[in-house]
């Protein structure tokens, strides 16, 4: 049994550690007109973005809701999937 649920575990950790690798590949996809990661474009540097939300409780939702808010200035987030919207955030965030 207790093999059963090591394996799972295993398996949940690759799953996962497999969404985080990609937030990159999906960031530059969505965001890379506008986003660049240390110098400024349209929009700011994920560096400095993860500098400005270090430490604060709510940054992943404060992100992702702006991010995400179909009237907001994200157009390209369209269609993108909450759960994938939320590691991009959590990439960002360990910049």
């Amino acid at each position: 049994m207790k093999t059963v649920l090591t394996a799972s575990l295993i398996a949940l950790g690759v799953l996962f550690s497999g969404a985080a690798l990609a937030n990159p590949d999906l960031a530059k996809a969505k965001c890379g007109k506008c986003h660049e990661m240390d110098k400024k474009k349209k929009g700011p540097p994920y560096k400095e973005t993860a500098a400005k939300y270090k430490g604060k409780a709510d940054a992943e939702a404060t992100i992702l809701k702006f991010i995400t808010d179909p009237k907001g200035d994200h157009p390209e987030m369209e269609g993108v999937k909450p759960e994938e919207a939320k590691t991009v955030v959590q990439w960002i965030l360990k910049q």
